[in-house]
């Protein structure tokens, strides 16, 4: 698509009809985005590591989804995944590009431009277009948008946008690096929002997780990856001891990208426009946080793959309540989510779906997903390792399938298993469960178009 079709497509935006139940008036949208945040780094879920006095208001004050997953646990293909509303193997972003031809995929701040509001971005970009390219993206005001070195300046952008006067409701993204520093950490290296963090004794930081170790009949290519690329994975040799100081670092790093989160808020609050507000917070992906010896992203285990998504403010139905069933698509979903409150029909030819219903306790207009898929590619920053794995997640099993390996498969019953440590794939009692589940991972991506060739008995 040239750039004179993209302006019509992005004109066409504007004229998106309003819905039937479009409210008289419309809420404001917050989008809260953090880097590298696993679903359970928060003191609302229960962890005692940690507290996160922010996130847990948003969650006192709103809907959290236990069960939402990033299209895929890297940054670039989840984020422009994010502003999509596309899966990575749509926009052909699967690795951290820097730069690629997004032309043809009108954005989310297109999208609400068109429908009358004020479109605002602060902070982290990483996707691979440039941020001063406002008529694509449709920001019309983006500020910070560097990959580093953001966090600081983000609060401070993000109240100015809200102390604004306006006659028309706004979209604001305000969008943090942290705790993506970790990865620094786990080099030794100084992070790029501050300082190396010391870590105190190990008997003084956090326990191991309970699936700690490496999963017996776990897919080979899961470790080949892991010792090729020593400057992503520093941490084959490390001891016991030094994975709880990693795991103390990470707890700091998210408390630290909390508290900048609570000064957006409470500046929200002073300018009374807080219960005007829809608020939704997530993460782009999670981190191995030691569950089976890993660190980083880019798997397809649960700490790298599901990440924290809550829906707080305008319209809840049951502040505090926590939605365990629900399968969401923490990128496909943001945009139709978006759309419904703005009153605009949902873009053709975008998948996700709205939460709104689920937020407001109302039944869904049309049935929920049952299963959701979560991509990836193995790479070191720009360069593929030419190998590609799917997620398959149902209520009851996750599968996994990657594209190399002599054991390619994992299945696990996440009723039973949580900690995903043991792979049925290789049990025959499990063989129908097996075929099922690569029969629909099979349906789902030749019925989206994805060409991944999924294992066959």
């Amino acid at each position: 698509m040239n750039r004179r079709s993209f302006v019509s497509l992005a004109g066409a935006a504007a004229a998106l009809p309003l819905s039937s139940a479009a409210p008289v008036t419309r809420p404001n949208i917050l989008y809260i985005m953090t880097d590298q945040q696993w679903a359970n780094t928060m003191s609302c879920a229960g962890n005692a590591d940690l507290r996160t006095p922010a996130m847990d208001s948003l969650a006192a004050d709103g809907v959290r989804f236990e069960q939402a997953y990033c299209s895929n646990p890297l940054c670039v293909p989840s984020r422009t995944s994010m502003l999509t509303g596309k899966m990575p193997w749509e926009t052909g972003v699967t690795i951290n590009k820097t730069k690629h031809d997004l032309s043809a995929f009108p954005m989310m701040g297109t999208f609400l431009s068109g429908a009358g509001y004020d479109c605002g971005y602060f902070g982290k970009w990483h996707i691979p277009i440039p941020a001063t390219d406002i008529r694509h993206h449709g920001f019309s005001t983006i500020e910070h948008a560097r990959g580093a070195g953001v966090d600081a300046d983000v609060p401070d952008a993000s109240i100015q946008f809200l102390r604004r006067k306006r006659d028309k409701p706004f979209l604001m993204v305000s969008s943090f690096l942290n705790p993506h520093d970790i990865c620094e950490w786990a080099r030794g290296q100084a992070g790029k929002e501050g300082p190396y963090l010391e870590a105190p004794p190990p008997d003084k930081c956090p326990q191991l997780p309970a699936n700690f170790a490496i999963p017996g009949h776990e897919p080979d290519i899961i470790r080949e990856v892991q010792a090729r690329d020593k400057s992503a994975y520093p941490t084959r040799e490390w001891t016991p001891d030094k994975w709880r100081q990693y795991r103390w670092a990470y707890c700091r790093l998210t408390e630290a990208v909390d508290a900048r989160i609570g000064l957006i808020l409470n500046a929200l609050k002073e300018s009374g426009q807080y219960e005007n507000t829809l608020i939704v917070f997530a993460s782009d992906h999670g981190d191995g946080n030691a569950a089976h010896h890993w660190n980083q992203k880019q798997i397809l285990y649960d700490e790298a793959a599901r990440v924290p998504f809550v829906v707080s403010g305008y319209g809840v139905k049951k502040p505090g309540s926590v939605n365990k069933s629900h399968l969401v698509n923490a990128a496909l979903d943001l945009i139709p989510t978006f759309c419904d409150y703005a009153g605009i029909a949902t873009p053709s030819g975008l998948t996700g779906s709205s939460v709104r219903a689920l937020v407001e306790g109302k039944k869904p207009s049309r049935p929920w997903r049952d299963s959701l898929v979560v991509h990836n590619e193995f790479c070191l920053f720009n360069k593929s390792h030419d190998v590609e794995g799917r997620m398959l997640r149902t209520r009851d099993y996750t599968y996994v399938a990657y594209s190399k390996g002599e054991q390619r498969e994992q299945l696990t019953d996440v009723r039973k298993d949580p900690g995903e440590m043991h792979n049925l794939a290789v049990d025959k009692g499990h063989k129908q469960t097996l075929a099922r589940h690569r029969r629909m991972l099979a349906d789902a991506c030749s019925g989206a178009g994805d060409r991944f060739i999924v294992p066959s008995a």
